[in-house]
This record gives structure tokens, sequence and C-alpha cells, in this order.
């Protein structure tokens, strides 16, 4: 029986790896919101592991209101006092200030007839990037063009948004495409384009 190949990060077995690698990860994204939940949750990993994010998903999505921008954008200090002491998340004062600051942009935008969605695809002219990569070691951990999205980001007011964080988010978007060559997800999410409402 042949084994399936997939990212060498995506080999650990883990149920919820394999699904989010299979299901999710370089597949072109332009919803707002799961657009902003993986800005957020791409933020958290920093210095931590997918695995622990992703076992924290659920309730990163309960605390933060389904990262439901407007909901968000609203929190109060005592919403961020409630959030460092729940245990179910991640907590780190400057990243859970990091994505309500982050929200509270992104309504912004909204009110300036804008969407996270357009100012992110736009760099790429609504075009995903296919990395073409045969090793994992060929895969960047950041490129110019995530270097450009971060600091245009942070002069937007975006905060812990880095070119790593940038990278690793345009790769989970879908916006760059880094399935290998040789995963079983690489023939079908090269020829998939995103769909603009």
């Amino acid at each position: 029986m042949k084994m399936v190949q997939r990212c060498a990060w995506a080999t650990s077995g883990n149920e919820l790896i394999l699904a989010y690698h299979d299901q999710e990860w370089g597949r072109p994204l332009t919803d707002e919101r799961a657009l902003f939940e993986l800005l957020s949750l791409e933020m958290m990993q920093a210095g931590l592991s997918w695995q622990t994010v992703l076992n924290k998903r659920a309730s990163f999505k309960k605390a933060f209101a389904n990262f439901q921008v407007d909901q968000v954008a609203a929190f109060t200090a005592e919403d961020e006092s409630q959030l460092l002491a729940d245990a179910g998340i991640i907590r780190n004062r400057r990243k859970i200030a990091a994505i309500i600051n982050n929200a509270q942009v992104i309504k912004d935008m909204h009110q300036n007839g804008t969407t996270l969605s357009e100012f992110l695809w736009g760099y790429v002219h609504g075009q995903p990037i296919v990395g073409h990569y045969h090793h994992a070691d060929e895969v960047p951990t950041t490129t110019p063009l995530a270097v450009q999205i971060a600091k245009d980001m942070k002069k937007r007011g975006f905060a812990f948004t880095g070119p790593t964080i940038i990278y690793s988010w345009l790769e989970a978007a879908g916006v760059v495409n880094d399935h290998l060559v040789g995963c079983c997800c690489f023939a079908e999410t090269s020829r998939l384009q995103p769909e603009f409402a």
C-alpha cells in the first residue's frame, strides 16, 4: 500500500494537524472572519508550536467571539482581563491586546470602504503564488512580499504582524501555496483560485 505524502510539518500523524493541512492550509481564502481568525492564530503561534494553537482553537473561537471583527473590536479592558484569566487560550498579554487592536484596525478599514481580503489579495492581483518546492528546507520563512505587507500593515496600525508571521499567514490563507510538489494536496491546491464576493 502506497504511503500518502504530505508536507514535512504535517507528518506527525496528529489528526488536527492532518485535517488542517489537508482541508485548510494553502487553500485561497477571502472570507473576512476566517482571514482575521488565521491572522490571530498565526500571531498566537509565534514562539510556540502550531499543534499547541490547534489544540486550543475551539477555545480561541469561544473567547474571541468566533473572530467576528466588530465584536472583538468592541472588547473592553474588562474583556481583556477575562481573556488573560482564560486557561483555555494562550494567555499572552501582548498577543491578546494585538488581536483586539487588529480587529479595530480592520473595522476602520471597513468603514473606509475596503476589506482585509481586498488589502491582502491586492498584493498578488488576486492570483495565488505557487511555490513549486520539492524539499522542506527550500520553503522560505519570509519573502520580500511578506516584508512589504508587514510594513504596510504596521503603517495601518496593525500590531504583532512581523514578516515571519505574515508569511505564515500568506501560506495559511493560500495567497502563497507552499505545499511541496510531492504533497498529496499540491495538484489540487495549485489549481484553486480565490472566490471574491
